[in-house]
């Protein structure tokens, strides 16, 4: 009966394996028809963006809309290739039958990366986005409210300042009431642009929102570093400007100053060389060099005072594309895997030695004559030894460990020899840099195929991950 009942029963559980293997096939079937759809859709949009911008590329305004919004144009670049990759980057491209185990790593590593980071960003993006959205009219309001602090209660009162007597310092009159106007009417009309072009923050808050949603938290910080760049323009005129004055003026002492004590720069082997000047050449360079020099303070006081602002403006720049950078190289593929079981990252072996005494019993062999087999026969006396023992243990990495090797290229813009040359470059009269170059991911060729094949693609792809074990790799 139980032999009978077994062979009943078997028929049955079959059928209901069949039928859920069929369900779980027929789930993922339409699963994967509809993502492929609709990435399809979404490829078919940007191809024909794409097809746009090349049609428009050589116009005027469409190379001064991408210079002006420089960073945003490779975000947004680098997203689109990124989303229309991603059936590339989920195949597995038999990684496991790679003949080296750490080239194999190394790839699945970078596969990971690109579409945690693509998940992560687009996640941040939207939070950010619809957030924002929402409160688009209280954030338009404090923005406006901001500049026009700015601008009335702390530049138009500075360059009041300086005209006057700075810290106690006693400027040249004419010379300070020259740059003064200068300097306020620059803000005068920024002032007026901005209260006519003040009806569109709202629209720019609101395209923000947007960018983000679509694109990401990447470009939508990339828009509000260029869009900062623009609003700052009139800060960024008075400071080349005046760069350009005090540069000349510094360039000038010094030339005469090296005048005074007969020495000439060589360009050809960049060096000083001794020089004969002439008696006239004498009283020319003295009648110059007491009103440059004497001219100098004033221009360093307005100098110093825009090179503080630009260098805030700039500064600001500066952190949102650090935390960019940070977006873009955090692995967060790995970062999960370590808080899930951190042993899957080991980084060495180790031997512990340990020493153990331990009590042996002295046996002795009987010989038993009835039954002719060998007995143990145990006594009392014991005899004591040392055994070397080794134990195997591993070595795995911390958090920091693992996240340090893709953060370590972040930090090479800020070496010893760059904050030299910017100091310089400050102190000199030069140009202030305003960006660091986003760690922005490899930039990848724009893909072109079918839409028919590319729905195929999308479809395998995602339909292969079904059947996919996911800890093939280990073995």
């Amino acid at each position: 009966m139980l032999f009978d009942g077994h062979c009943h029963g078997e028929p049955e559980s079959t059928l209901q394996f069949h039928i859920v293997c069929m369900l779980t096939t027929f789930i993922w079937e339409l699963f994967a028809v509809s993502v492929a759809s609709v990435s399809t859709v979404i490829y078919i949009m940007l191809q024909s963006s794409h097809v746009l911008f090349s049609w428009v590329s050589h116009s005027c305004i469409f190379i001064l809309v991408t210079k002006v919004f420089s960073n945003t144009w490779k975000n947004i670049h680098v997203r689109c290739c990124q989303l229309l990759y991603w059936p590339i980057f989920l195949q597995d491209h038999n990684l496991r039958y790679w003949s080296c185990v750490e080239f194999a790593e190394k790839a699945a590593s970078q596969k990971h990366l690109m579409w945690s980071n693509v998940v992560v960003d687009i996640l941040l993006g939207f939070f950010f986005g619809i957030a924002l959205w929402f409160k688009a009219e209280p954030v338009c309001l404090w923005v406006s409210n901001f500049a026009l602090d700015i601008t009335n209660y702390w530049l138009r009162t500075s360059c009041v300042w300086l005209m006057g007597n700075p810290a106690g310092f006693k400027v040249n009159t004419e010379l300070a009431g020259v740059l003064g106007m200068i300097s306020l009417t620059a803000i005068q009309i920024w002032s007026t642009l901005w209260a006519y072009m003040g009806f569109l923050l709202i629209h720019f808050t609101k395209g923000l929102a947007l960018s983000g949603i679509l694109f990401g938290l990447t470009a939508a910080a990339a828009l509000v570093i260029d869009t900062i760049s623009l609003v700052t323009m009139h800060i960024l005129t008075l400071h080349l400007f005046l760069s350009l004055l005090y540069s000349t003026q510094i360039q000038a002492v010094a030339a005469l100053w090296r005048l005074f004590r007969g020495r000439k720069w060589n360009p050809l082997r960049h060096r000083l060389d001794s020089y004969d000047y002439t008696v006239e050449q004498h009283v020319v360079g003295s009648l110059l060099f007491t009103p440059i020099f004497l001219l100098l303070p004033t221009t360093s006081a307005f100098y110093i005072f825009f090179t503080i602002v630009r260098t805030t403006v700039c500064f600001i720049c500066i952190i949102i594309e650090i935390a960019i950078s940070f977006i873009h190289a955090t692995p967060y593929a790995k970062i999960i895997l370590w808080v899930k079981n951190n042993k899957r990252f080991p980084s060495g072996i180790w031997f512990e030695i340990a020493q153990y005494r331990h009590s042996e019993t002295v046996a002795t062999n009987g010989n038993n004559s009835s039954c002719g087999k060998l007995q143990k026969v145990a006594y009392g006396s014991s005899s004591e030894r040392t055994v070397l023992v080794s134990f195997l243990h591993s070595n795995y990495l911390n958090l920091g460990e693992v996240v340090w090797p893709h953060y370590r290229s972040l930090f090479s813009a800020f070496s010893k020899s760059s904050i030299g040359s910017s100091a310089y470059g400050i102190l000199s009269g030069r140009s202030i840099p305003c960006s660091l170059g986003a760690n922005l991911p490899p930039k990848l060729p724009w893909i072109v195929i079918p839409w028919k094949e590319y729905w195929r693609l999308c479809h395998d792809s995602v339909y292969a991950c079904r059947w996919r074990d996911p800890y093939s790799h280990m073995h």
